[in-house]
């Protein structure tokens, strides 16, 4: 059985597509939502550990609101793999929320899966990362918490 997965190299079609996914993420604005049509499928479903999104009207308005306030947003692209219509992103984000951090930088880790539907759109979005990480642990009280029950973890 051969492995046709490819880690990182960008002649590979699946590859370049997901660079591609990288760079309008990295464009992607509250000024700008309409070219998410260019990128995903009407009936895309998207999901993360807080939401399930499911069609490009839901998308659009779900990120209306997060990048009403969002004051920076960058994603750095780690590693890559793709296999047929089936690809794997794991990136930093860094980004900049008055809500969170007191609007200072943060950095979360984590990973997309994507899945295109055969016109070329995305057609299953999957983020996967820590939201400790991203939200709780810049809390006063939780952050506090949050980290208490890591350390105690880590003492087991």
């Amino acid at each position: 059985m051969t492995n046709n997965a490819v880690v990182g190299y960008a002649q590979d079609p699946g590859i370049s597509r997901i660079e591609d996914f990288v760079c309008f993420y990295n464009s992607l604005n509250a000024n700008n939502l309409g070219t998410l049509k260019q990128v995903y499928h009407q009936d895309v479903v998207f999901s993360d550990p807080v939401h399930r999104i499911e069609g490009l009207p839901a998308l659009h308005d779900y990120f209306a609101h997060a990048y009403a306030r969002l004051t920076q947003s960058h994603f750095q692209a780690q590693q890559m793999a793709a296999n047929g219509q089936t690809g794997f992103v794991s990136w930093q984000m860094r980004i900049r929320h008055p809500a969170i951090a007191d609007g200072n930088e943060i950095l979360v880790d984590g990973c997309s899966e994507l899945r295109w539907h055969e016109d070329g759109l995305i057609i299953a979005h999957r983020d996967y990362y820590d939201l400790t990480q991203m939200v709780y642990q810049h809390l006063p009280v939780i952050g506090w918490l949050t980290s208490k029950v890591k350390q105690q973890m880590a003492k087991e």
